[in-house]
């Protein structure tokens, strides 16, 4: 039986009057000074990476260590657009380990970074994005499952994240496992949490309070009734694929999946992003993934690759993102370009 929210309240969730304020300095889409202000700017930064020499081909490492140069002067401090109406992002792979929480958290950090008002909501019972961003995620906390099961609306259960200003959290408990079960008999039990974003974003605006630029879904590794709500909800799905060879196999069992639950629930649903994860340069295995990918969904693959990193693994154990770990690291960087790529290019649809 769901429980009664009467009984409870976590000392955690946000009050509305406690919401982030709008920032200044953002940029908006349309605003033609805000958009000239932020062009003289990033031409004064390619100019200083551009003097930063080119290495040898013979010394890779110095080429590594130049290239986080250049992204560390291009990217750092930079404002983002704001997108013309909010995008709802699920974060999806039915392949385990391929690097998928990960990437939702990081990217969501630096998309909050860059100025913009993000929530992530995670849908996983594992609860793992929850303590990457060091949001309380214990069972007498206000989470997923109670908004799954219409318990309380979503806006009780926020948390922002303790690192991050602008990054707010739904996170997901361990009730959240058996939530499968009491959903099989509700009433509209595929759009549970599409309403309850919905409702968010109208409350916020009533309340004047800044909408939510992006929300990421941070999805199980399986397709069933959590994963479906999630897709339900987003109009977009954002894919983290594995440079290993079973990452393609992967990737076609879940785009038949997507197609289905666009032709059954959702024809807005599109693949958008897809992201290319734990790449390591060094292997030609990696390479030959890399393009294989990029020649099937040349619209829809990032240029920016993520790539192994020692300092993106140990991040969720201090529970953080390796964007407040370690901001000057290759991973951390990879994810602001990544970030930087899906704010300022035209979400790609899909064939």
């Amino acid at each position: 039986m769901p429980r009664q929210p009467q009984a409870r309240r976590a000392a955690t969730a946000a009050p509305p009057e406690q919401l982030e304020p709008e920032r200044p300095g953002v940029l908006a889409v349309g605003d033609d000074t805000a958009v000239r202000a932020d062009a003289a700017d990033l031409e004064v930064r390619r100019d200083l990476a551009s003097a930063i020499p080119e290495p040898d081909d013979d010394t890779p490492l110095a080429r590594e260590l130049a290239a986080d140069a250049r992204l560390r002067i291009t990217l750092r401090g930079r404002r983002l657009p704001r997108p013309q109406s909010p995008r709802v992002m699920c974060v999806a792979n039915q392949k385990g380990g391929v690097g998928k929480t990960t990437t939702a958290v990081n990217l969501a950090a630096a998309l909050a970074q860059s100025g913009l008002t993000v929530l992530l909501i995670d849908v996983d019972p594992q609860g793992n994005a929850s303590t990457a961003l060091g949001i309380d995620h214990h069972s007498d906390v206000l989470g997923t499952y109670d908004v799954l099961t219409d318990a309380c609306p979503i806006g009780e259960t926020l948390q922002e994240c303790p690192d991050v200003p602008g990054l707010w959290c739904c996170p997901a408990t361990i009730d959240l496992a058996g939530a499968e079960i009491e959903l099989v008999g509700m009433e509209h039990r595929e759009s549970q949490l599409q309403q309850a974003v919905l409702e968010l974003q109208r409350d916020r605006e009533q309340q004047g309070l800044p909408r939510f630029d992006y929300v990421l879904i941070d999805c199980p590794p399986s397709l069933g009734l959590i994963t479906i709500n999630a897709m339900m909800a987003a109009r977009e799905v954002l894919i983290p694929i594995q440079c290993e060879y079973y990452a393609l196999e992967g990737v076609s069992q879940l785009l038949r999946s997507i197609e289905l639950v666009r032709e059954r629930f959702n024809p807005a649903l599109h693949v958008s992003t897809m992201v290319l994860t734990m790449y390591d340069g060094r292997t030609r295995l990696a390479a030959q993934v890399a393009d294989e990918v990029r020649r099937h969904f040349p619209q829809q693959v990032l240029e920016q690759t993520i790539p192994r990193s020692v300092r993106v693994s140990e991040a969720p154990s201090h529970g953080q993102t390796v964007m407040t770990y370690d901001a000057g690291s290759s991973g951390a960087l990879a994810y602001l370009a990544s970030a930087r790529e899906i704010a300022e290019r035209p979400a790609a649809r899909a064939r």
